[in-house]
């Protein structure tokens, strides 16, 4: 029987959290997964409620906000199973979800990460995720395969190649990161599981898409609120993963579109929101670029 590691961080969502861990504790096999959740430094430690929830949880708390990659980074450094399985804290699992991930996996050594479909919790026939279109590496934009279609089983029997998979469910063997290596914890917030794909991708890997299986995300169907880190990380890591995933010829191609029409077309539409705060933060996530290295590790913002 081979061992699959369920790594989750927490981040002072402990409502969610304990939710999770139901749902993991209600549709695994105690002796087939070990549990690891990384507390990326929330205001309370909330260690004894989640152990009580579930019984035998690799609890992991770090002092500070590592940010998405670098709390399932040290998930990933506790674990012993031979697949990792990467879950959002806001989701919920279906009971077959290990079993298929990981035959997928068994079946085919070419797969590198696989995601499974992936359905709104609130509005659960609506898709979120059934796969990524390759990326256009001039504008750095790309398409959700499904995303707001009506689940209506088009994707039940689909399993194949996909351009990226998606943060919240992924799985990968653990033998593959001695090749591969980690998510590069410099993104912070945003980016980094498109990286981390590319960074498969180079190794030789393929990215998969499942719909033989799937999982329930709380996110909202809605846009997310604008906000300072939002827009910082988002103006920032666009362009880092450019430089750090294309030549220089593709790199000046795609700041020159990018400085000078897609951060323009930002500001204006902060502007005629009432926004006028997030406007100094596009700059200083172009700022940063220009002044950083593609392999900097500072953040360029206190978190």
């Amino acid at each position: 029987m081979r061992l699959t590691s369920i790594i989750t961080v927490n981040f002072n969502q402990p409502l969610v959290t304990i939710a999770f861990l139901e749902s993991v504790r209600g549709t695994t096999k105690p002796d087939e997964v070990e549990i690891i959740l990384v507390d990326n430094g929330s205001n309370e430690d909330y260690q004894q409620e989640f152990e009580n929830t579930y019984p035998g949880l690799i609890y992991i708390r770090s002092e500070k906000n590592l940010g998405f990659a670098g709390g399932n980074n040290l998930g990933i450094h506790a674990a012993k199973g031979d697949f990792l399985l990467l879950l959002n804290n806001d989701t919920e699992i279906t009971p077959n979800l290990i079993d298929v991930l990981s035959t997928e996996l068994e079946n085919d050594k070419e797969i590198g990460l696989i995601s499974p479909l992936i359905l709104y919790y609130d509005q659960p026939e609506i898709i979120q995720y059934a796969g990524f279109t390759e990326m256009n590496y001039i504008t750095c934009r790309n398409r959700g395969i499904g995303s707001m279609d009506t689940n209506k089983g088009q994707y039940d029997k689909i399993s194949r190649e996909t351009g990226f998979c998606h943060g919240a469910a992924m799985m990968c063997r653990r033998e593959d990161l001695l090749s591969v290596g980690l998510m590069e914890e410099q993104f912070f917030l945003y980016y980094e599981e498109l990286d981390w794909c590319e960074k498969f991708k180079r190794a030789g890997k393929k990215i998969w898409f499942t719909g033989h299986t799937q999982i329930f995300h709380k996110e909202s169907m809605s846009v997310g609120k604008e906000s300072i880190i939002k827009t910082y990380f988002m103006t920032r890591n666009r362009m880092l993963y450019i430089r750090r995933n294309t030549n220089w010829f593709n790199t000046l191609i795609f700041s020159f579109y990018y400085i000078g029409i897609a951060c323009p077309k930002q500001i204006i539409l902060y502007l005629k929101k009432g926004r006028k705060d997030l406007v100094k933060w596009v700059f200083s996530g172009i700022n940063w670029n220009l002044t950083h290295s593609k392999n900097s590790k500072e953040l360029g913002f206190k978190i």
